[in-house]
């Protein structure tokens, strides 16, 4: 046996209780699961703690085609969006070592592809589902009464395009070869965060257990490089954006972008422009504020040239809230392209390529159908 650690009881009793291994990785898997803590979010970022939404366990990629033959043992979100790869080894060696990176780096590159935000909501209200528990109430837990569910989940699909995702690798003894694959990756890898977890647990003659996380990669460079992951750098306007998504898309998605920018500014003050921050990625968001009820978003237009909706924004509020007022929106926004879910309220998020407007007549449809949507809402 290793070395243990001691715990003073209250009557100043001396425990010793000594390193011993789990049992299988399950055991650390159930752990982490139950508790996500164990993922020291305190150490990983000691400014601003961070906290875990476990998304899903055993998290396999959604497209069937796919050669990957694997999951990923855990995947989380943490406050800020960023996703959260974790894989769970009891031992190290080297072949299992290099297996585990090869393929959680493969997961890393292809995140987005493999899970695509409406995937990763699926799989988080599954999870929820499967644990007997509500995701409406599960996400307030995590992040307050008062978040934006919508704008968190467009934030980790930003995150995901970004390649702004973490890799943690579990055991309870990260060797120091190990060691030096995480710093070096984690090093040169920007913006992705690379980490190992080393968790050791410790028993007593009585029963007692104790599990001790330590965090393992953070070299004093990659701190550095990376102090700033959690927070955004960048607030996109007008002349920033479209400068950007020409220089991205080429001219002719950024002049559709344009009009379909103006055709909200026209709309002024009935409808609001939002510009979105981030270091990568960005965009603009046309909202239509109420009175005494949160905004209504109608759409937003991305850096990756793309306009979205969001179906749960509209199908869980007045008036399309009502089936046959959500039959007509499906309807409206199934002819420009955009499909909605055949129940109000799910949460996909529905887009279009601005490439397919390249018609005039296209164009002129989408903005014509916002404006009946418009009216649809003043009629409340």
């Amino acid at each position: 046996m290793a070395g243990g650690i001691y715990l003073i009881q209250d009557d100043d009793r001396l425990v010793e209780m000594m390193e011993q291994p789990y049992d299988s990785e399950d055991q650390l898997q159930d752990l982490l699961v139950t508790y996500p803590n164990l993922i020291a979010g305190d150490q990983i970022d000691r400014a601003t703690a961070r906290r875990w939404l476990l998304i899903s366990r055993e998290a396999a990629p959604s497209d069937e085609e796919t050669a990957v033959q694997w999951s990923l043992d855990h995947l989380f979100l943490d406050q800020n969006a960023v996703p959260t790869l974790v894989d769970v080894r009891r031992t190290t060696n080297a072949e299992l070592r290099q297996k585990v990176l090869g393929q959680s780096i493969d997961y890393a590159a292809n995140a987005l592809f493999y899970w695509p935000i409406d995937s990763i909501i699926s799989l988080f209200e599954a999870n929820c589902r499967d644990r007997g528990r509500d995701p409406e109430q599960v996400f307030e837990e995590f992040l307050g009464a008062d978040a934006n569910e919508d704008r968190f989940w467009q934030k980790v699909k930003t995150n995901l395009q970004a390649g702004k995702v973490r890799l943690v690798f579990v055991a309870d003894e990260i060797s120091a070869e190990m060691r030096r694959v995480v710093e070096f990756l984690n090093e040169q890898m920007d913006p992705v965060e690379v980490l190992a977890l080393e968790i050791k647990q410790y028993v007593s003659e009585d029963g007692l257990k104790t599990l001790v996380p330590r965090v393992i990669g953070q070299t004093a460079e990659a701190q550095q490089k990376k102090s700033s992951a959690t927070r955004e750098r960048r607030r996109w306007d007008e002349s920033s954006f479209f400068a950007e998504i020409k220089a991205r898309r080429g001219a002719d998605e950024a002049q559709m972008a344009k009009a379909i920018y103006l055709w909200a500014k026209t709309q002024e003050p009935e409808v609001q422009i939002h510009w979105g921050t981030g270091d990568a990625y960005g965009g603009f968001a046309a909202q239509l504020p109420q009175k005494g009820r949160k905004p209504y978003q109608l759409f937003t237009v991305d850096i990756a040239g793309r306009m979205e909706i969001s179906a749960h924004n509209y199908g869980s509020q007045p008036p399309f809230n009502v089936e046959q007022n959500w039959l007509d929106l499906r309807s409206k926004l199934s002819s420009i392209g955009l499909s909605l879910p055949i129940e109000p309220g799910e949460r996909r998020s529905p887009s279009l390529a601005l490439f397919t407007l390249e018609d005039e007549s296209a164009l002129k449809q989408v903005m014509e159908t916002f404006d009946w949507v418009i009216e649809q809402i003043k009629t409340l």
